[in-house]
C-alpha cells in the first residue's frame, strides 16, 4: 500500500542531526521510547488512491466478451432444440426410432455435458487485459462458430422445417453431427490459443531503461501486443521494485572543490592550458567523490538497518514481557492484537522511517499498512525478523500496487497483430517506467552423433609382484 511518509518534518531535522553523530548511538536507541517517542498525531494520514477513467476494462471489450458468453451458450442449446422442435411442432406424427433414437439422445447428452464443461474451463474467463487491437485467433474463432451455426439453422430450416420432415431418426443424427461439430472447434480453438505458443521459438531481453534491470523470457509464436502482455505479466512478479528518487548523498562545500589543488599557467596566458588542466582535474576528483558519497551512503543505510532491526527486537520483547505477566492477553483476540500493533507501533516507526527514507522505501508503505503488518505478524506469532523482512527485503512491483489497474502504451513500428520475428524491438510506457523489448529467434539446433564401441575402452592391468633388493 502506498502512501505519505509516516513522519513530519520534524523527523527530517532529526536524521540531519543523526548524521552528524558519532558511532557510539547503542546509548540512544531506547530515547525512542522517551522523549523522542512517535504520536499517531505525527503521523500523515493515508492518502487516497483514485483509479484513472481510462484504466478501468473499456465498454466495447465488455460487450465482446457478453456476446462471445451468449454465442457459446447458444451453441449449446441448438442441438436439443433441433429435437424439441418437432415433437413441439409435429408430435404424434412423427416416426419412433425405438433404441437408435433413445442410445443417440444419451450420446448426445454426454458429449454436450462434456463440451460445456471444457467451454467454461477454457474460455469462460472475464477479461483481465485492454489490448489496443482484436486478438485474430479469437474473431477467427467466433466467426466460424458463427458462420456454423447459421449453416446448420438454414440448413434446419429449409429441409426439416419446411417440408416437415417426420423422419426423427434423421433429425437425432442430424443434432448429433453438429455436436460434433463443436467439439472439433473446441479442439481448435485449444490449439490455436493455448498450445501453439507453449513451443519456444523466441527469447525477449526486457531491459527496464531507467535503472538498466535487465530480465530474459523464452515464447512461442505470439502476436505483438500479446507478446507484451505475456512481459507485464511478469515484470510485475519478476522486476524488483523501482526507486524514482536518487539516493541522498552528501554535499560537498564549496572548499573542497579540486580538493584544494590551484592550477597555474607557467608557460604563458593562454587560456586554453588552463581550462583543459581544469577539466582534467575536475574529471579526476568526481569520480573519488562519487566513490566516497556511495560509500557513506551505504554505511549509513547498514547503520539505520542496524538501529531499525535492535528497536523491532526491543519492541517485541517489551510486548513479550507483558503477555507473560497478563494471563488474559494468551485468549486475546484480533482486536487485542491490533491494540497491541499500535501500542509497539510508535516504538519502531523512527527508526522505521530514517531506513526507509535511506532505500527510498518511504513512498511504498504507509502507516496502516505498516500497522496493518504488524497485526498480522502480532496475530500469528511471527518473529520480529519475520515483520522486517518485507523492509529489508522489497518485493516486486506487484505488491505495491496502489490500484489492480495499470496503464501501459505499447510503441511499436509495426502493426500489433503482426507474429513476433527475430530483431524485432518495441517498448512498453508507463507513467514513470519504460520497457524495452528485444526479440530474437532461438538458434536451429543439429545434434551429431558419435558412436563409441564398447570393446575400444577395455584395457587390461597387469600388476607384478614387488621384488625385494
Amino acid at each position: 500500500m502506498v502512501g505519505q511518509p509516516l513522519l513530519g518534518e520534524d523527523s527530517g531535522r532529526g536524521e540531519e542531526e543523526e548524521d552528524g553523530q558519532d558511532d557510539h548511538w547503542g546509548e540512544t536507541t531506547t530515547a525512542v521510547t522517551s522523549e523522542r517517542s512517535a504520536s499517531f498525531e505525527d503521523l500523515a494520514p493515508v492518502g487516497t488512491s483514485s483509479i484513472p477513467d481510462n484504466a478501468a476494462p473499456k465498454t466495447w471489450i465488455m460487450i465482446g466478451f457478453y456476446l462471445s458468453c451468449v454465442l457459446g451458450l447458444f451453441a449449446i442449446l441448438t442441438p436439443p432444440a433441433f429435437i424439441v422442435l418437432p415433437h413441439v411442432f409435429w408430435g404424434s406424427q412423427l416416426e419412433p426410432c425405438g433404441v437408435v433414437c433413445e442410445g443417440l439422445y444419451i450420446s448426445l447428452a454426454f458429449k454436450l455435458l462434456l463440451l460445456f464443461l471444457a467451454s467454461w474451463a477454457v474460455f469462460l474467463r472475464p477479461p483481465r487485459c485492454a489490448l489496443p487491437r482484436l486478438v485474430e485467433f479469437h474473431a477467427l474463432l467466433l466467426v466460424l462458430l458463427f458462420l456454423l451455426l447459421s449453416s446448420y439453422w438454414l440448413f434446419y430450416g429449409v429441409r426439416v422445417l419446411g417440408p416437415q420432415e417426420k423422419n426423427l431418426r434423421g433429425v437425432v443424427e442430424y443434432a448429433v453431427s453438429l455436436v460434433d461439430a463443436l467439439i472439433f472447434i473446441h479442439y481448435l480453438a485449444l490449439i490455436l490459443l493455448e498450445l501453439r505458443q507453449l513451443q519456444p521459438l523466441f527469447f525477449l531481453k526486457v531491459v527496464r531503461s531507467s535503472d538498466g534491470e535487465t530480465r530474459f523470457y523464452s515464447l512461442g509464436t505470439l502476436s505483438i501486443q500479446r507478446a507484451a502482455l505475456f512481459v507485464l505479466e511478469n515484470y510485475y512478479k519478476d522486476f524488483p521494485v523501482f526507486h524514482p528518487t536518487p539516493p541522498v548523498v552528501r554535499k560537498r562545500s564549496r572548499h573542497d572543490n579540486h580538493n584544494g589543488k590551484k592550477v597555474y599557467n607557467v608557460d604563458g596566458p593562454d587560456s586554453s592550458t588552463v581550462s583543459q588542466s581544469q577539466t582534467l582535474i575536475s574529471t579526476s576528483t568526481n569520480y573519488k567523490e562519487r566513490y566516497y558519497e556511495e560509500a557513506e551512503h551505504a554505511r549509513k543505510v547498514r547503520r539505520r538497518k542496524a538501529r531499525l532491526v535492535m528497536s523491532v527486537h526491543d519492541a517485541f520483547s517489551q510486548l513479550k514481557h507483558l503477555v507473560q505477566q497478563d494471563e488474559e492477553w494468551k485468549s486475546a483476540n484480533t482486536l487485542h492484537q491490533q491494540e497491541a500493533a499500535q501500542s509497539i507501533f510508535p516504538l519502531i516507526a523512527q527508526s522505521l522511517q530514517r531506513y526507509l527514507r535511506s532505500t527510498q522505501q518511504a513512498h511504498l508503505h504507509s502507516m496502516e499498512g505498516i500497522i496493518q503488518h504488524l497485526t498480522l505478524c502480532l496475530t500469528h506469532q511471527m518473529s520480529p525478523q519475520a515483520f522486517l523482512e518485507q523492509y529489508l527485503r522489497p518485493g516486486p512491483p506487484v505488491q505495491y500496487l496502489s490500484n489492480p489497474y495499470g496503464v501501459w502504451t505499447l510503441v511499436s513500428e509495426e502493426s500489433v497483430t503482426r507474429p513476433l520475428r527475430s530483431n524485432l524491438t518495441f517498448c512498453l510506457q508507463c507513467s514513470d517506467t519504460q520497457l524495452v523489448v528485444t526479440v530474437c529467434g532461438i538458434p536451429f539446433l543439429k545434434l551429431s552423433e558419435t558412436f563409441i564401441p564398447p570393446n575400444s575402452q577395455r584395457f587390461i592391468v597387469s600388476s607384478k609382484p614387488e621384488t625385494n633388493l
